[in-house]
């Protein structure tokens, strides 16, 4: 289980992919800039787990959840986005159009994300999570790269996420670039 800061990297590292996506870079600026926060969503149930049943590592940190977060929280992360930024500069028509899909998105790739880092993580020293938990009752396979709170792991996924971000936006405004130089 990485730290907090990690999970927030792992977030950024899945959302890069969206300067691919989507076309205008504002867009995406603030499609990634709202999204990574929800790479913290499956550790809720350290809040609730003060309630009966719940403990880190189960329910929340599950696929299921996760559709489920993206399900519930995503249109209403899509209606904010769209009422607050759109018509401006930062929300482009095209994306105020696919409001709710981006707000699902942006729910739901963080929030797996969050489960695949903690299946890095060392299971011999935390509670081991079923991510495909009610499928099939027992942690899957753990891949096991990363020693539980590494400050190095910690600080290395968020800077690959946000190395991987630098390098997509250059990489779109170059893509950018040579759409508007190519003759209709």
């Amino acid at each position: 289980m990485v730290d907090v800061l990690g999970h927030l990297g792992m977030g950024l590292l899945w959302l890069a992919p969206a300067w691919y996506f989507i076309d205008d870079r504002r867009t995406a600026a603030l499609f990634v800039g709202v999204g990574f926060w929800f790479g913290m969503l499956p550790d809720v149930d350290l809040v609730l787990s003060r309630l009966q049943g719940i403990h880190h590592h189960g329910v929340f940190h599950t696929v299921l959840a996760a559709l489920v977060f993206a399900a519930i929280l995503g249109p209403i992360l899509g209606w904010l986005l769209k009422r607050l930024f759109g018509g401006t500069k930062w929300f482009s028509p095209e994306a105020a159009d696919h409001a709710t899909a981006l707000g699902v998105i942006a729910v739901g790739v963080p929030s797996l994300a969050h489960v695949f880092a903690d299946m890095l993580s060392a299971p011999d020293t935390s509670t081991r999570i079923e991510p495909l938990w009610p499928l099939i009752n027992e942690p899957i396979v753990y891949i096991d790269v990363l020693y539980y709170q590494s400050f190095w792991a910690t600080i290395g996924l968020f800077v690959l996420g946000l190395a991987a971000n630098v390098a997509f936006y250059y990489w779109s405004d170059q893509n950018e670039k040579g759409q508007r130089t190519q003759p209709s």
